[in-house]
């Protein structure tokens, strides 16, 4: 006995689905190399990765902002929902803004005025030593284990001498 679903059955929830997929609507995220991100006010947008920039926010920001080399200056009125992460970099926050996480500056310092709300910890590792702390120790690390890694393959590769034939001794050859 076989059980056929007729395709109208299928078809109809399968185009439901696809239309509210494409009907809704996102916040983008947005990664830049080397260019500046601007999210105006009345602007929305998810998370923002800025490396060798700075990130400026007066709209909001529904995820994240994390800027390597570069600053996040939250503007009056802005408003970030996740973290706010420099690395060799400053945060700053403007009076009215509204931070739901972290503000976690490494090699910068963090600018936080009074009217501000932060809502998560505020971290802020101020002078590049806390860069060298953070990198070098696995760097060195792995270095290490890649140096074991060589010895030991070196180990057994030692060169054995070759056997010397002299005429008229006599050889194990057949």
């Amino acid at each position: 006995m076989r059980f056929y679903l007729p395709a109208s059955r299928l078809v109809l929830p399968l185009l439901v689905l696809s239309t509210a997929v494409c009907l809704a609507k996102s916040n983008p995220d947005r990664t830049q190399f080397g260019r500046d991100i601007h999210v105006a006010a009345g602007e929305k947008a998810a998370d923002l990765v800025c490396v060798n920039c700075s990130i400026y926010v007066r709209g909001q920001v529904a995820g994240d902002a994390t800027a390597v080399r570069g600053n996040i200056v939250v503007e009056s009125g802005g408003e970030v929902a996740g973290d706010a992460v420099a690395v060799w970099g400053n945060i700053r926050a403007e009076s009215g803004t509204k931070i739901a996480g972290d503000l976690t500056s490494i090699a910068g310092s963090i600018r936080r005025d009074p009217q501000s709300a932060a809502a998560g910890d505020v971290t802020a590792l101020e002078g590049s030593k806390w860069l060298l702390a953070i990198l070098v120790p696995p760097i060195l690390f792995l270095g290490g284990i890649v140096a074991l890694l060589i010895w030991l393959i070196e180990r057994n590769r030692r060169s054995r001498p070759a056997p010397v034939f002299v005429e008229g001794q006599p050889t194990t050859r057949a």
